[in-house]
């Protein structure tokens, strides 16, 4: 047999090796495997064993192109190829750097998968490729329909160049550096090793940077919110002073549709006694404390949300970025990962409070590093378990982590005596268990009623809400929404016991009365249904708290689908949060996407809102639904750079049905809340209009993509196409009403930052501050 090339150990796969392809030896092997219907990215489905071994002799003849046989535990199980892309596969097509290596894999087909064995064999293949010193950059040209192994790809670090044309297919060219791989598969010692490596990110000129970034974005939503009021000082130019009038900030700016501040950043300046002074977020929101009501209560938890979202941004400005029409063609996870705004509202929109910077390093979604979620085994006494009615407990545990790591566990509590069967499984945060279970419930733990059980064997992703992950190991896997005690944007990122219990099925009465719905239907809506739920239940802290308290919302996680499995060929995902994503040369994602479509800026806006606005018409209209749709609660799927259809996610703790009468099914009436009559509409004008609309509008006028008439003109077509299309409902609401009333989110959270809004009732708190006048009013039918 041919010596091995490489060997390696997997924690949880065990070994797997590589060794040279002989040619003539492993051609009916590897016959089986490359005409195989799953292979059929690999081309050769037509081929037969001569052909096979012809082209397998020509690649070990060939000087820049090698062949190897994987194995695993000793088993021949994958298919790799080394290459020089400047001389073979991308010749001309791309811009070869000293140290580029071409990289194919293929694992065996098999009809028995084992989890994460597709990671481990591309992780051992770059572990290979990487072993030689000269390899500085693996390079791979997979074909654009195969989102799976983009996925993959993107989990060991690769990052996307852009789509390339080649004579058999359109390839996605990716590239993954030495570095890069070892940053994601922690390959390395984490690069948090010192203090001043943890703060690397803090330089003067990066902090001179997020704070202009952040006090121009404050001086407009405070300004939208008319907390502060900008002074005419000449055509185009303002001024904003400081509550004791020695301190002023000069810009110049636009005003659009919905009192939308759009401030220049190059000119704006901060003069304090009449002498310019440096930009400083902290420094505006003391000088304008009156202004924004701030209490001595709430001020200084309010300056420590500023600093950490000062603190995000700088990290966010260190980092290599991806241009707007780089993120055109990338990975669902590297978008999201990409991204450089938080809330397109909120001021202080990454506080983040109770993280250290070795945990904003290790968890924040902009650091794009994978997490191994702990588990619990939790004494069923305690812990309440819910799903899907076509879902049970052990279908669901098995499915999320395999009989091998199902037994471990099992293994674990036998040997403290402990019987499996009196235990249910529960993933928890590793923040949340090294920083508070292991200390707030230590009682819990010392009594044997929680086990620490050990890492999972998926690798997730943070996405932008935080507490939420993403499986990169199975991206057809299922999100896992955990609970973690860190206060961010007005909320402690907690997930109640008993608010979870009825989660799936409120999930599965949405996703029914969707399925059932034609107009649902027509637009193509989805949502990611939460399927499962399980929760702990402290006694001791319930027996001292309200259903309000922090203390009740520190161990419970929810699974939700993810929205791989449902994906067509040809289609992409992006988070609708990317739309507003706008890169530092000033491009907007919004933008590229239009410019790739081929489309108008109308025909395109016109498309989107069919896809997205029309949903939450009919939801309104119809049902008094409202969702909760802003940016990160929103899937694109795109197609050629057009949204196709949306997919709806976050579902239980943010829909409503403002009725407090409506006939629903005894789980789901959690959901229903008192809404007077003439604030049901505001779920459209302030939710869509004033807290997303408005901001795209802002991007694609000022970067000169579209106008407002055009921008504004398309959004009243499609209201006016829906409410034509539904005769039977036209009249309920009136999108087309001359002004509606300002409901302002920066007020909520300068009154009071550590729980703005009670879910129970939502309406009870919102903060109304004058009228708006409508953009739609124009194009009254």
């Amino acid at each position: 047999m041919t010596a091995t090339t490489h060997q390696w150990d997997d924690p949880r796969l065990g070994e797997f090796s590589l060794r040279p392809v002989d040619p003539d030896a492993d051609a009916a092997l590897l016959h089986g495997w490359v005409s195989h219907p799953k292979a059929v990215f690999w081309m050769m489905q037509d081929a037969d064993v001569a052909r096979v071994a012809e082209e397998y002799r020509r690649i070990a003849a060939h000087p820049h192109h090698d062949a190897y046989l994987g194995s695993w535990q000793g088993r021949p199980a994958f298919l790799a190829e080394r290459y020089d892309p400047a001389r073979v596969e991308l010749v001309g097509l791309y811009d070869p750097a000293e140290g580029d290596v071409g990289m194919h894999f293929l694992c065996a087909p098999t009809d028995t998968p084992v989890r994460g064995f597709t990671l481990a064999v591309i992780t051992t293949v770059l572990d290979w490729l990487f072993a030689d010193p000269a390899t500085r950059r693996v390079v791979v040209e997979p074909d654009v329909r195969n989102t799976a192994v983009h996925a993959l790809n993107a989990a060991v670090g690769f990052t996307v160049v852009g789509p390339v044309a080649k004579p058999e297919k359109t390839a996605l060219l990716s590239v993954c550096t030495r570095e890069q791989f070892q940053a994601a598969t922690r390959r390395e010692a984490p690069r948090v090793t010192t203090p001043a490596t943890a703060v690397d990110h803090l330089t003067p000129e990066l902090w001179a940077a997020a704070n202009r970034r952040l006090v121009r974005k404050a001086l407009a939503e405070f300004a939208h919110e008319r907390l502060v009021t900008p002074e005419p000082q000449g055509p185009g130019r303002y001024r904003v002073r400081g509550d004791d009038g020695t301190v002023e900030y000069r810009f110049a700016a636009r005003r659009l549709s919905l009192n939308h501040w759009w401030i220049d950043p190059a000119g704006l300046t901060r003069h304090v006694h009449g002498r310019e002074a440096p930009l400083d977020a902290v420094d505006l929101c003391l000088e304008l404390r009156g202004a924004l009501g701030l209490t001595d209560a709430v001020l200084p938890v309010y300056l420590e949300e500023i600093t950490s979202t000062l603190a995000a941004l700088a990290y966010k400005l260190a980092r290599p970025e991806r241009d707007a029409a780089e993120l055109v063609e990338a990975d669902f996870q590297q978008i999201e990962t990409a991204m450089t705004e938080g809330h397109p509202c909120f001021v202080a929109n990454s506080g983040r409070i109770g993280w250290g910077v070795h945990d904003h390093h290790r968890y924040a979604p902009e650091a794009g590093r994978p997490v191994r979620l702990l588990w619990l085994a939790a004494h069923r006494d305690h812990t309440t378990f819910t799903c899907a009615a076509d879902l049970d407990y052990d279908t669901h545990v098995r499915a999320e982590l395999g009989a091998g790591t199902l037994a471990a566990f099992a293994r674990t509590l036998t040997g403290l005596g402990l019987d499996p069967a009196d235990y249910l499984l529960l993933p928890v945060h590793p923040w949340q268990w090294w920083n508070k279970l292991a200390v707030t419930f230590a009682g819990e733990v010392a009594r044997r009623r929680l086990v620490p059980l050990g890492e999972g064997p998926d690798e997730h992703l943070a996405q932008q809400s935080v507490r939420t992950f993403f499986n990169v190991t199975d991206p057809h896997r299922h999100y896992v929404k955990t609970a973690l005690s860190v206060l961010n944007m007005g909320f402690m990122r907690g997930l109640s016991a008993a608010y979870m219990e009825h989660t799936p099925a409120i999930n599965d009465w949405l996703a029914d009365l969707i399925a059932a719905d034609p107009v649902f239907r027509r637009t193509g809506l989805t949502i990611i249904r939460e399927r499962a739920a399980i929760g702990y239940r402290h006694r001791q802290f319930e027996a001292a708290t309200d259903r309000y308290s922090p203390y009740r919302k520190m161990l419970a996680a929810l699974w939700r689908e993810s929205p791989v499995p449902g994906l067509e060929p040809g289609r992409r995902l992006a988070t609708m949060a990317s739309l507003l994503h706008v890169d530092r040369s000033g491009r907007s994602f919004a933008g590229a996407l239009i410019a790739a479509s081929g489309l108008t800026p109308a025909d395109w806006l016109r498309r989107y809102l069919d896809a997205y606005l029309v949903p939450l018409l009919h939801a309104l209209h119809a049902y008094d639904l409202a969702f909760m749709p802003h940016g990160e609660n929103v899937i694109l799927v795109l197609r050629d750079g057009v949204v196709e259809r949306v997919v709806f996610k976050d579902i239980a703790e943010e829909i409503a049905v403002m009725d407090p009468t409506a006939d629903l099914p005894e789980a789901v009436r959690r959901i229903r809340a008192a809404v007077p009559e003439d604030e049901k509409v505001l779920c459209v004008f302030t939710d869509v209009f004033d807290s997303f609309l408005r901001h795209l509008n802002a991007i694609l006028v000022t970067e000169g993509v579209a106008d407002e008439e055009t921008f504004w003109r398309t959004v009243a077509g499609c209201v006016r196409a829906y409410t034509g299309s539904v005769p039977h409902l036209a009249g309920r609401h009136d999108l087309f009403a001359p002004e509606f009333a300002l409901s302002c989110l920066n007020r909520l959270q300068l009154r009071n930052n550590q729980a703005m809004v009670d879910l129970a009732d939502p309406s009870a708190a919102l903060q109304f501050v004058g009228t708006l006048p409508n953009p739609l009013a124009p194009y009254v039918p």
